[in-house]
């Protein structure tokens, strides 16, 4: 079994990278795709880069050239419930477009509104999450191709689509892999609320995500090992 691992900033990657064991590497279509061993499985890692297209067009070539036979996104994301706080993780569940024409996206394989993730995956994470005593659920993941940084667009997608998160990747990477007939599951860390004081963290002082990452790592890791 091959284990596709994604992330949309270097960061979000880099610790799994350090994991593995007998890696090959290779560049691809402009994405750098990490082939080795973790946890005693074959897994593929790379970085995508932020936004749906790459999303999309790397999980192709992860299902397509690299026989990915199960995908997990594994990143940060702006909080939209109170369910949790910053830190703790949303499983995707189901996963959505909040800035698309869902009921035109649908009229195309693989003919969906919402993407689920696969419930196996998505028990795997959850019970990963319990061992690595990090506060989950799973939930309702929003996507769309804007940071969201202020109270009125978080407002909007509320309205919209009610998510427990936002982000920017895991509804393109759901779509394409459920095209393929590969399973698939969405994990995002809380790193902010998607407000405007994430919006100052994040974007304007840069901050450092690696604290947020280490717990999405940890993870995929413990996920890797019960697959």
């Amino acid at each position: 079994m091959i284990i596709g691992i994604m992330g949309a900033m270097p960061e979000e990657v880099a610790q799994l990278c350090e994991k593995l064991s007998d890696v090959q590497q290779e560049t691809y279509a402009g994405v750098e795709y990490y082939r080795g061993s973790l946890a005693g499985k074959q897994v593929v890692v790379c970085c995508a880069g932020m936004g749906k297209a790459n999303a999309a067009a790397t999980t192709q070539v992860l299902a397509g050239r690299y026989g990915a036979e199960k995908i997990i996104f594994s990143g940060i994301a702006g909080n939209m419930t109170s369910k949790i706080g910053i830190g703790d993780v949303c499983v995707g569940r189901t996963v959505v477009y909040h800035d698309a024409q869902n009921d035109m996206i649908c009229q195309s394989a693989p003919f969906l509104q919402e993407f689920p993730g696969d419930e196996t995956l998505v028990n795997a994470a959850m019970q990963a999450c319990e061992r690595c005593g990090v506060k989950a659920i799973a939930g309702k993941i929003a996507t769309g191709d804007t940071f969201v940084g202020d109270a009125e667009t978080k407002r909007l997608i509320e309205e919209k689509c009610h998510p427990d998160c936002v982000e920017m990747e895991g509804a393109a990477v759901a779509q394409i892999a459920a095209r393929n007939g590969v399973p698939c599951v969405i994990l995002r860390a809380m790193s902010d609320n998607a407000d405007e004081d994430g919006y100052e963290v994040l974007v304007v002082r840069d901050f450092s995500i690696a604290e947020y990452v280490r717990t999405a790592t940890a993870i995929v890791e413990t996920m890797i090992e019960s697959l």
